[in-house]
């Protein structure tokens, strides 16, 4: 069993406050071992959110390893995730969930791509435009390849580009294509909705 600790950290160039998570999760939440561990910890879903406080949490950030209380030693990888405005940051499948909570109530548009698609190096540029202009609303990127294919897969990609647009941690607007217009009507969409 692989146990994960994310500590993802709130800054940007708009002076954002920070805020700080824990996140925990397991890498094969089939197994005999992490059942027994989500059992331990009262873990019910893909992934644990502890508050930042927990002695798991702090064991983890401190030492890279802590003792479950059913008396297991997880060993696990302390990831600091920044997310920033006024920019498209790169996220891939341990920091894309922890980018997205450390975005608080901002609007979150993940640009889903792969390195060899023609469509996604033309809508960069503009991306990059957008996340300039839309300083209230934080830009992410997934490439799509065979390392992050968990999560895309999760979030349901068929085609790339894909984007997603998230509010309150929820996907609410998908835009499949190279479509700048679409995307930008997403986003005012998603940006005016209470």
């Amino acid at each position: 069993m692989a146990l994960h600790a994310s500590v993802s950290t709130q800054i940007g160039a708009a002076q954002l406050p920070r805020s700080t998570t824990c996140s925990l999760y397991v890498d094969k939440p089939s197994s005999a071992s992490s059942v027994q561990f989500k059992k331990s910890v009262g873990w019910s879903g893909q992934s644990l959110q502890q508050q930042n406080s927990s002695p798991l949490c702090k064991q983890l950030s401190e030492n890279k390893q802590a003792q479950s209380p059913s008396g297991f030693l997880i060993r696990a990888s302390v990831k600091t995730v920044e997310v920033a405005v006024g920019q498209v940051t790169e996220v891939d499948k341990d920091s894309f969930w922890p980018a997205v909570d450390a975005a608080g109530e901002k609007v979150v548009v993940l640009d889903m791509y792969t390195q060899w698609c023609g469509p996604c190096k033309i809508i960069a540029p503009k991306l990059q435009e957008l996340s300039e202009k839309y300083t209230d609303v934080v830009f992410l990127k997934l490439d799509c390849n065979q390392e992050n294919k968990p999560l895309a897969k999760e979030l349901g990609v068929k085609v790339v580009p894909t984007f997603k647009v998230l509010k309150d941690k929820k996907i609410v607007k998908e835009v499949t294509g190279a479509k700048l217009n679409d995307l930008v009507q997403a986003i005012e969409t998603v940006k005016s909705s209470p």
